[in-house]
């Protein structure tokens, strides 16, 4: 077997454990409206479950998973809650790493909520406060 073979093999093998690992956290996570839970189901493994940007799928990423400890650092300080709520609904597009605004990765999991759109929204909100209890000091 190449190289290339056993590494791909890996990915998948990696990708499938990650998924079968967080299976019970993503079905917590449709019913739930906690930050913490919504952000280990969705988010921890791109962007590591301390928000770092180092989770158990970077090294199979194409473009490196932003350290999200450091948001309000690099907005000179002040933590811009609506524009990441803005961002996790996939109205605002950073990164290819997301999808097109059209079609971002998770927006629709947060916005499209059946049974009631403001639950959708209080789902994004909780996650946004969540992200700035991350920020470093």
């Amino acid at each position: 077997m190449s190289t290339g073979t056993l590494r791909a093999a890996f990915g998948a093998a990696l990708l499938f454990g990650s998924l079968c690992f967080t299976q019970t956290c993503f079905a917590q996570s449709m019913e739930s409206t906690e930050g913490v839970v919504l952000y280990k189901a969705y988010c921890a493994s791109c962007h590591g479950t301390d928000g770092k940007g180092v989770g158990p799928m970077t090294e199979w990423l194409k473009i490196q998973s932003p350290d999200l400890t450091r948001i309000a650092a690099r907005e000179g300080g002040r933590f811009p809650l609506a524009r990441v709520q803005r961002i996790i609904a996939g109205e605002e597009n950073i990164t290819r790493g997301h999808g097109s605004r059209e079609m971002p990765v998770w927006g629709p999991v947060f916005s499209q909520v059946g049974r009631d759109q403001d639950w959708g929204k209080v789902r994004i909100l909780n996650l946004a406060k969540y992200l700035e209890t991350l920020q470093v000091r």
